[in-house]
């Protein structure tokens, strides 16, 4: 078929006009939903604080329980409650008064949240055991008021000593009324009008804002929403076509707001199990800055951990070893000259590739109590050998830089020492619970179902099992699971927390965590002048960017820092734009040898995207 210039011109223009009234409906939709986000922000209004609950505080001290009155679903307020912290969940059915009870127990905070979408008859039963919840002291009532129907109902919601009214019952009414009973955003609207006899025009209470993570639609912060979805998802599935990996996660948050959260793909390739936000992911290395870093940071701010003193103060048993005198601050910064790793697993194989009988048995025992996989249970002392290991191990003959994970190994007992006090417990007490990040742990099969839980390879050469639940890391597992070199699991959403509040200078929900100078030393470039770009245990961008070798954006500031993991986690934090990036992914399912995920670029292409989204030329 041939076309005349004509035609060619007509297509053309066409080809044109198409473009820009996609472009045209693109921000006619961007404009929509920024529309309803500020409509749904304007619509929440704090009519009552009198013991000055919200926002809540504290979230290690406090039990919740969340109380849904006639919400359809799917109930959004649950599920951004749910991101901030662990809440048990009842309901009550207004068209069938039903209450359904969980466990009878008492929470410290009782959540009661009723969504007045159409009138009920109730009974006065009924009546009199929602206004029992609303007048005590330790509940938050919130209502939405899809229909402006407040006054239909037989409730003294005057009673409430805390109450968030909401005109509106739509997903952003749900999403900002939950963040502002956890403080990620303020309260600073007032009644435009009276509601009734008690509440007048002109009530409202104003809340700080900020104290934790915001969930807000990209739109918000001028990123381009369609860039951020369209490029990424693109990126995401052709990683998954080319069995990179079967799935993957990308977190986004800029200037403390969670912007962007999706998934792609499945847990597995046999696509039986698709992949969810609240997933949890082996961390692998980026345990160095989630296990490690934190609670050596903390004790550094608090003068119990000095970054100039030599190993052998903080690990007596190496006094009389090649790394007595190496001190803390080069051992972090991967400049001490230290091998990067030692295969300890070897040691308990023999030469027919059957175990050794002292070194593992099939069941446990006072002798044998460490798990490293289903039946297979290694003896108490193999920990103090995995110590003889790293002691005993040549240092590298040049100075420099040289990645390595051995001191690593060492982190949690000199903690542990310094604090007097379990290193997983103290980690977990004092940052994970009061972050409210209740899903970073150490050997997660204990505490969550395995389905919640990413697996990772098929171990062919040492436990040979297919690895599911447990810390991929041979070291770490010989480790009992416990180890700042791997072995931390935790979602997306929870490691941002962590993340935020290093982006944050040490503080998180109105808590001091650590020092803001202290996490300025720990995050700089620690010997560029040597041709290392390391911080104190944080990676940063090469000190010459080159696309090739890069692992992160070339737009990255050289103020930024985070990690990568083995098992194809990620983080990066930007402070000079308030960014953080976290990439979920289990490349190594089902076995290390795929490296595709290195090959094809996904991570770096993935956050230029973000950059490119926000960034104005």
């Amino acid at each position: 078929m041939q076309f005349n210039n004509f035609t060619c011109f007509l297509i053309f223009g066409f080809s044109l006009f198409q473009q820009n009234l996609l472009g045209q409906v693109e921000k006619n939709i961007d404009s929509l939903i920024l529309q309803q986000f500020k409509s749904g922000e304007k619509s929440i209004i704090l009519l009552q604080n009198q013991k000055q609950l919200i926002p809540l505080k504290g979230l290690d001290t406090l039990t919740l329980e969340s109380i849904n009155v006639g919400a359809e679903p799917p109930n959004h307020f649950n599920e951004i409650l749910s991101k901030y912290t662990l809440l048990e969940f009842q309901t009550f059915d207004l068209e069938k008064d039903t209450f359904i009870e969980a466990e009878t127990k008492r929470f410290d905070v009782t959540i009661l949240h009723f969504h007045l979408h159409e009138l009920f008859e109730l009974n006065a039963e009924v009546i009199a055991e929602l206004q029992y919840l609303i007048d005590q002291p330790q509940t938050i009532s919130i209502v939405f008021d899809e229909r402006e129907i407040i006054n239909s109902f037989p409730f003294h919601f005057e009673n409430a000593e805390q109450l968030i009214y909401v005109r509106g019952a739509g997903k952003f009414h749900q999403s900002l009324a939950a963040q502002l009973i956890f403080g990620g955003i303020g309260a600073k609207n007032i009644l435009k009008k009276d509601l009734n006899r008690h509440f007048k025009k002109g009530d409202g209470l104003m809340t700080e804002e900020g104290l934790r993570l915001r969930y807000s639609p990209p739109q918000l912060l001028e990123m381009n929403a369609d860039l951020l979805r369209d490029s990424i998802s693109t990126i995401a599935k052709m990683a998954i076509d080319s069995t990179a990996f079967p799935g993957c996660q990308v977190l986004i948050a800029k200037n403390g707001h969670v912007v962007f959260q999706e998934t792609w793909g499945y847990q597995t390739y046999d696509k039986k199990i698709a992949l969810r936000e609240n997933d949890i992911y082996d961390f692998a290395s980026v345990t160095k800055i989630t296990a490690a870093l934190p609670a050596l940071m903390k004790l550094h701010g608090e003068r119990r951990f000095d970054l100039d003193t030599p190993l052998k103060n903080y690990v007596p048993k190496f006094k009389n070893s090649n790394k007595a005198n190496l001190k803390m601050r080069p051992i972090l910064a991967h400049h001490a000259r230290l091998k990067p790793w030692i295969p300890y697993w070897r040691n308990t194989i023999k030469k027919n590739g059957k175990f050794k009988c002292r070194t593992f048995k099939s069941e446990p025992s006072k002798r044998f109590p460490t798990k490293v996989a289903d039946k297979l249970y290694l003896h108490k002392n193999y920990k103090k050998r995995i110590y003889k290991s790293i002691k005993k191990s040549p240092l590298n003959t040049e100075n420099g830089y040289k990645y390595s994970g051995l001191a690593f190994y060492l982190f949690p007992e000199i903690v542990s020492d310094l604090v007097n006090e379990d290193f997983e417990a103290f980690l977990k007490n004092t940052f994970y619970k009061p972050l409210g990040a209740h899903s970073i742990t150490f050997n997660p099969y204990l505490h969550f179902p395995l389905e919640r839980i990413i697996p990772t390879e098929k171990d062919t050469f040492f436990r040979k099992v297919q690895i599911h639940g447990m810390v991929h890391d041979e070291g770490a597992v010989m480790m009992g699971g416990v180890s700042s070199n791997a072995g931390l699991f935790g979602s997306a959403n929870d490691l941002a927390k962590l993340m935020q509040m290093y982006l944050n200078g040490g503080i998180y929900g109105g808590q001091r965590f650590i020092d803001e100078s202290v996490v300025e030393e720990f995050t700089r470039c620690q010997y560029c002048e040597e041709d290392n770009r390391r911080g104190l245990g944080f990676d940063k961008p090469l000190i010459e960017y080159h696309p090739q070798k890069s692992s992160v954006s070339k737009d990255a500031s050289p103020e930024s820092y985070g990690h990568s993991g083995y098992t194809g986690t990620f983080v990066w934090v930007d402070p000079k734009y308030d960014l953080i990036f976290i990439f979920f992914s289990n490349r190594v399912y089902q076995t290390r040898e795929n490296r595709k995920i290195y090959q094809l670029n996904v991570r770096p292409m993935i956050h230029q995207v973000i950059y490119d989204s926000f960034k104005k030329e």
